[in-house]
Formats: C-alpha cells, structure tokens, sequence
C-alpha cells in the first residue's frame, strides 16, 4: 500500500482493534443464541422457532431505530453512543436468564436487547473507522469487522461449555459478564472516530475534511445501486445468520455431539477471520463488487456441500469453512460498497437503511430455518432456499457499476 495508507494506520493503530470489540458486542445476542435453543426450548416446552422467536422481535424492533441512529452518528460521532451500548448489550442478554417462561416475559426481555442494540449498531463502528480511514479503508474495514467473526467463533463454543457447566441461565449471565470486562475498556480507551460537531476555533472542520463528503441521502435511497446493495443485503442476511445460529442443531441432528458441532460451528468464525482480512486487502486493489460477487458464491457452494453430505462428516467442515468466509466478506463488502458509491456527508443515514435490510433478513432467516425444522423434521429446503438466495445476492453485487475514483490514489 502506498505511503497515506500507512499514514493512516500510524495515526489511529489501535482504533480497529477497539471497533473490533464493539462488532462482537453487537452480534452479542445474534451469534451468543445458537447454544440456548435446545435447553430453553426443552425447559419450557416450545418449538425451536418459539425460541428463535425473541431475536426476530428484536431484529424487527431494531430496524425502526436504524436510520435514526445513523442520523444521530452523522450529527453527533460514534463514541458517545457505542460506550453506552458497549455495557447496556451485555446487560440486556444476561437478563435473559431471568425467563419465567412465559411468552410475554420472554418477548418483553428481547424487547430490551433490541432497545439496547441501538447503541453497538454496525453504522456506529464503521462510520468510526471510515472517518479515519481512505486509502486503507478496505483492511481498516476488515480488521474492524473480525471482532465479528471472532464472536462467531467464540460465543458457540464459551456458550455450549458455560451451559454444560453452569446451566443455562447463569451460562447467560457469565457469557455478557466476561466478555463486557474485556470490551468496554478498550473501547473506553481507543475508539474515537471523526466527530460532526464543528471544529475548535483555528482548527479544520470535520465537515471540511475531504472524506466527509457524498451523495444526499434522498439520492442515494433512489439510486438503482442503492436498491441492489439493499437486496444482496436482504438476502445474504437471511441465508447466513440462518446458517450461523441453526449450525448446532443442524449437526446434532445429524450424529454429532453439542460440543463437536460446537466445535465444527467454531470454524464458521476462524475462517470468517480470513474471509475479512482476504477480502479487505482485496477490496483495496481490485474491484469491489466483483470481490464481493465472489465471496458471497462460497457460501452457495457450503449449502449445496451440506445438502450433498447430509451435514455430517468432513463435509460439515468443509462447509463450515465455505460459509464462514462468505461470513467474513458481508459487512466489508457492503459498508466498502456504500461509502465508494455515496460518501460519507450521509453514510450514518443510508447505512441505516442497508442495516434495516440486514436487520429484516436476520429476523426471518432464523425464524424461517427454525419452521422448517418444526414443519419437515430437518433443515434440508431451508438449504436450497439459502441456494437460491445467495445465488440471488451474488449477481446483485456483479451487476454494480465501477464507484468513482479514491481521490488522491493512483
């Protein structure tokens, strides 16, 4: 990389790694659920989609605050906002384990996950790092977005063995505890992104500065472009999450033991790792949709690999690890894509809009996958669903025009 893109990680080193932590926060109820399924769904007596449906209300129930959230860091910086999340997330998942049972109990405790996952929203960390970050912004992007993955990674197998050990409940409690002692720190210390508010005197406004420029959000929610980005979002959401959260019970339905799927399901998460920082170097040298095209076709292949073998044996691995770097490439792609195409005068807003379709997809992905099951006693349409849908998604990002120049890169 050129000289300013080792300016910029000279300047703000640390900045990644604390957005890191505050992408695994956020995911901390999405990818943190997988292990619960089976013994709350057994204590209580419900389905698998009853369960699953509390992350679909909160889900939902995010999707209405996005946009306004995205305003809100366009107009007021990230920090403030992820430092209150970063503790009120883990607060919010821990009361979980205070579930009587009842469904309205159980959807009201999930309607504060959601009112607390306002604060750790993706726009909150991404729009931190593309402040700070241009000519470096892909691997700055990638390296943010790996706390993600390593949540992927992590919460399966810290959840499966705090519940064998301590039982559900106050599984749930340890699980938001350790990981709020290591996040919040960090976060304290070194996330700190560009802020809106106007300058002190004498010095450059943050409105001034080049990369704080782009289209008006009325323009970008019509542009063609906009509407793909919203639809491989949707898609890729759907198939994923759906894959991520149901990857244990889909291969204890097949043989394995909780804690070998666990254990398989952990490779979603380390190749995820790869997936991003491959895909952030990636993005900065080449063409970004057809990068993105390509990454999300893996995952085809994982589904139709788990479809082939049943989701048993090394073909569950090699799925895992499909999957897992599709996972890596989502949010890099197309938080990369936004800001190439729109700037970021407006990136919090519009951003807010794509989360919405991520949002909507990662409702209905797990709760579709969860019916399935219940209706036809195995996940198998689901996967040829998932097919379809990343099929979809891929050709959506392909179709992308060339985004105008880096200004300043050759």
């Amino acid at each position: 990389m050129g000289h300013s893109a080792l300016g910029e990680w000279r300047r703000y080193p640390l900045l990644p790694l604390a957005a890191a932590l505050g992408y695994g926060t956020s995911v901390l109820h999405v990818y943190g659920l997988g292990p619960y399924i089976e013994p709350v769904s057994r204590e209580f007596g419900w389905s698998r989609a009853q369960t699953t449906a509390g992350l679909t209300l909160a889900t939902l129930l995010q999707c209405l605050g996005s946009i306004p959230v995205g305003m809100a860091v366009d107009r007021l910086g990230a920090r403030p906002l992820g430092l209150v999340g970063a503790l009120l997330l883990p607060a919010a998942f821990a009361l979980l384990g205070t579930a009587t049972g009842g469904k309205a109990n159980w959807y009201l405790l999930w309607g504060l996950i959601a009112l607390a996952a306002l604060s750790v929203q993706p726009t909150i960390w991404s729009s931190a790092l593309a402040s700070r970050f241009s000519a470096s912004r892909g691997l700055a992007l990638a390296v943010g977005l790996c706390g993600a993955s390593g949540a992927a990674a992590l919460f399966p197998w810290l959840g499966s063995k705090l519940v064998t050990d301590y039982g559900w409940r106050r599984a749930l409690v340890l699980q938001a505890a350790i990981w709020a002692a290591v996040g919040f720190p960090l976060i304290a210390l070194f996330f700190r992104g560009a802020n809106a508010a106007p300058a002190e005197p004498g010095k450059q406004s943050v409105a001034k500065h080049p990369n704080i420029a782009g289209a008006g959000f009325v323009a970008g929610l019509r542009s063609s472009i906009y509407l793909r980005l919203l639809l491989a979002s949707l898609l890729f959401s759907f198939t994923i999450l759906a894959l991520v959260i149901h990857f244990v019970p889909l291969l204890t339905g097949s043989g394995l033991t909780p804690v070998e799927a666990a254990g398989a399901a952990a490779l979603i998460g380390l190749f995820s790792l790869a997936g991003r920082i491959g895909t952030g170097l990636l993005l900065d040298r080449l063409r970004g949709s057809l990068v993105g095209a390509g990454a999300f076709a893996l995952a085809t292949v994982g589904c139709l690999t788990l479809i082939a073998t049943g989701a048993s044996g090394r073909g569950a691995l090699f799925a895992a690890t499909l999957i897992g770097l599709t996972l890596g490439a989502e949010t890099d792609v197309i938080v990369y894509l936004a800001t190439r195409h729109f700037g970021l005068r407006n990136f919090g807003a519009l951003y807010g809009g794509l989360i919405i379709a991520l949002s909507v997809g990662t409702a209905t992905g797990p709760l579709t996958a969860a019916r399935v099951f219940d209706v036809y006693g195995s996940y198998m349409p689901f996967l040829w669903l998932g097919v379809a849908c990343m099929v979809a998604s891929s050709l959506s990002l392909a179709s992308l025009p060339q985004p105008p120049p880096i200004p300043g890169k050759a």
